[in-house]
């Protein structure tokens, strides 16, 4: 569950371009010039400036808007999870205050929704992928003959999204992806085993 957490926030982070919080700056920019790729979106100087050209994974501020007044508009049954709406900052186009359980419901189940339409195809189907991916490993019930093919389905999302996100967004949580069906073969289903109805007992 902090797995899919940090992957959530530095997701988020990422395509919100939340100031501080962000994986694709300016370090991360000279981090590709530095190894001879994707030369195009290094930084750029304009007068005082540090200029970055748009990835395929930024949005416009419009997209921003679509993305976050998704989120803002969604409505849920109570106890479902906290209340989204008030998650949402529509002045500074970003998610406040999310807990680790929003984020649960946010990558399964309202991100592959928010973002229809806004990114290139290809980046947005590897999103979903990886929201159904989730879906799948946290789903109360799996068949021990398919986890072969989630270890492969997760391995070719990595794979995919190394395609078109900065290498600072792959740190030590990204890359625990890989581990989390074989954790599932040794342990049993990770529903079975999480925080979430604990902490929604504690009220923290």
């Amino acid at each position: 569950m902090h797995v899919e957490t940090n992957v959530c926030d530095s997701l988020i982070s990422t395509l919100l371009n939340i100031q501080g919080k962000t994986k694709g700056g300016v370090n991360a920019r000279l981090d590709l010039v530095e190894m001879k790729i994707q030369e195009d979106l290094a930084p750029r100087e304009v007068g005082r400036r540090t200029y970055l050209p748009p990835a395929c994974y930024t949005m416009s501020k419009q997209e921003k808007i679509s993305f976050c007044l998704c989120l803002k508009s969604v409505k849920i049954p109570r106890g479902y999870s906290s209340n989204i709406q008030s998650l949402v900052s529509m002045q500074d186009l970003k998610l406040v205050g999310l807990k680790s359980h929003d984020c649960h419901i946010l990558m399964q189940q309202l991100l592959p929704v928010a973002i229809r339409e806004i990114l290139p195809k290809n980046v947005r189907k590897t999103i979903t992928r990886l929201c159904a991916f989730f879906s799948s490993i946290c789903s109360k019930v799996i068949d021990p003959l398919k986890l072969d093919e989630l270890q492969a389905e997760i391995v070719i999302i990595l794979c995919q999204l190394e395609m078109f996100f900065p290498l600072s967004f792959f740190d030590i949580m990204v890359h625990l992806l890989v581990h989390l069906v074989r954790e599932i073969m040794f342990c049993g289903p990770i529903y079975l085993r999480w925080m979430y109805p604990v902490e929604r007992y504690m009220k923290f």
